[in-house]
């Protein structure tokens, strides 16, 4: 009867658990390892639009090749994160998949699960010093780049620019920085006005710009670190009669940044094949939960030692080049990119 009793609880402790959980989430039973290969994937959060895409494609890729993905989002919140990559180690999984909230904060449970030899694949952000079997990214410092040089195509040397950046713990941000500042500072450009967004928040990048909007007037030209502040800091401009008179830049290839390409308001947008990247990340954790060794791979140093790297070039995304790169790829349907234009 004991026995009986106790199977129920369990059984019942099992379904609450799972009835909190996302539906895109694999369930799993604590207690027990699956037979089938299964990996951990966690999530920041999906306050970033393309965060949606990359979870569908890897979870789709994955089941192919016969892996179970078991997807959770902290919702922005570091102790949320580690709590999951906690929750992955004791339910032992195969691989464990990790999208950044802080490129610190998470080493010491990377290295836990390190420990237990579950291999750590650190997708599009870096955690630093966690000894990651594999970092995989778009060249970040590309991205910054290609931001910088179609501001330069259009502002006189000498210009002046503001900032407005994701938080200085996600190390994507003090990657992109470097690479455009390597080409403003070719151009002498003068940098008047910083600021980093908290988890990415859009909002604070409209609050931004209305409360510094009188400075921020005088600009030739706004650095947005993604698409969605982009979004924030046009929306801002708008309300002013600004918009489309201040350059402003952006990455991720979000359907509304090309929808205001087209409009005229922004700029660039930086395109980055997720498609690609989501799918080669998924195969490559496949492997490594699977005990095989990956190939061709370049090196990072991750802040105490070359861990395998694997970078995918980014594309810059402007109104002359938007329906080759973005439409006639299928990233974005044109019906939907021109359905604004007058």
């Amino acid at each position: 009867m004991m026995r009986k009793i106790i199977a129920v609880l369990l059984t019942l402790s099992f379904l609450l658990c799972a009835g909190c959980r996302a539906p895109e989430q694999k369930e799993f039973t604590p207690t027990t390892k699956s037979d089938t290969c299964t990996i951990g994937l966690s999530f920041d959060s999906f306050v970033i639009e393309r965060w949606t895409r990359d979870r569908d494609i890897f979870v789709s890729t994955a089941n192919e090749l016969g892996a179970e993905v078991n997807v959770q989002s902290a919702g922005g919140d570091v102790d949320t994160q580690i709590s999951h990559i906690k929750y992955f180690i004791e339910i032992g999984v195969d691989a464990i998949v990790i999208i950044t909230a802080d490129a610190v904060a998470l080493t010491d449970v990377l290295k836990e699960a390190k420990s237990k030899n579950i291999p750590v694949i650190c997708y599009d952000r870096l955690v630093m010093d966690a000894d990651a079997d594999l970092y995989i990214s778009f060249d970040n410092e590309a991205v910054g780049k290609q931001m910088a040089q179609a501001i330069c195509d259009n502002v006189e040397d000498g210009g002046k620019i503001v900032e407005i950046m994701g938080p200085e713990s996600d190390y994507n941000v003090a990657q992109v920085m470097n690479g455009f500042h390597s080409v403003c500072d070719e151009h002498d450009m003068n940098v008047i006005l910083k600021y980093n967004c908290d988890s990415w928040k859009p909002e604070l990048a409209y609050e931004f710009v209305n409360e510094h909007f009188d400075e921020i007037s005088k600009a030739d030209a706004i650095m947005c670190g993604n698409d969605a502040l982009a979004g924030e800091a046009i929306h801002a401009l708008a309300e002013r009669g600004y918009a489309g008179k201040i350059f402003v830049t952006g990455q991720d290839g979000d359907l509304e940044a090309c929808q205001r390409l087209v409009e005229g308001t922004q700029l660039i947008t930086v395109y980055k094949p997720v498609e690609k990247l989501a799918r080669l990340a998924a195969e490559c954790a496949v492997k490594l939960a699977s005990g095989e060794e990956l190939a061709n791979t370049d090196t990072f140093f991750d802040g105490s030692k070359d861990i395998p790297y694997i970078a995918i070039e980014p594309s810059a995304v402007t109104r002359e080049n938007l329906d080759t790169i973005i439409i006639d790829s299928g990233f974005h349907l044109r019906e939907e990119v021109y359905m604004n234009e007058g």
